[in-house]
């Protein structure tokens, strides 16, 4: 009855196509737009984001992310993706806890904490995050954000890989 409670499995998507190969679609310019929601469902702000993406001769993975939200406020996230075996250890500033990159057919999965602006103070909030390569320049990100295991907001984007 448990398992009946259970997410999506990575296994779940080995045979989807397109294939997604992480150093491929993230390399090069990338553009996004997406919203947040609350955790109620609302859409609380939209934003769009320039990605520059690169990887070293080392196999090591740089996302350079600038956001712009519809009320002003910008920020700015260094992901470095570093190998480990078949699976990228994934870091950046205001990442808590570190999280595995993992992915097979066309699905990316990470689990991170992130240090969110929350008020005049800060929330570590857990993300869980979902990637689905659906052509082969077009990502769809599906993340949910919980706290103390409550869930209290998502965020939905698209990722296309610019020409």
């Amino acid at each position: 009855m448990l398992s009946g409670c259970a997410g999506p499995s990575l296994e779940d998507y080995r045979d989807n196509r397109p294939t997604l190969v992480p150093q491929e679609f993230f390399s090069g310019t990338l553009s996004a737009r997406g919203v947040v929601k609350d955790f109620s469902g609302e859409v609380i702000r939209t934003f769009d984001a320039d990605i520059i993406a690169s990887w070293d001769d080392n196999g090591v993975g740089t996302l350079d992310e600038v956001f712009r939200f519809d009320d002003g406020e910008v920020q700015t996230r260094v992901w470095t993706l570093v190998p480990k075996g078949d699976t990228y250890h994934a870091s950046a500033g205001d990442v808590v806890e570190a999280g595995t990159m993992r992915w097979q057919g066309n699905a990316i999965h990470m689990n991170y904490v992130l240090r969110v602006p929350y008020g005049d103070d800060t929330l570590d909030v857990r993300m869980d995050d979902w990637m689905y390569l659906v052509t082969p320049d077009t990502l769809i990100n599906e993340t949910s954000m919980t706290k103390w295991g409550i869930e209290v907001g998502e965020v939905v984007l698209v990722i296309q890989k610019q020409p």
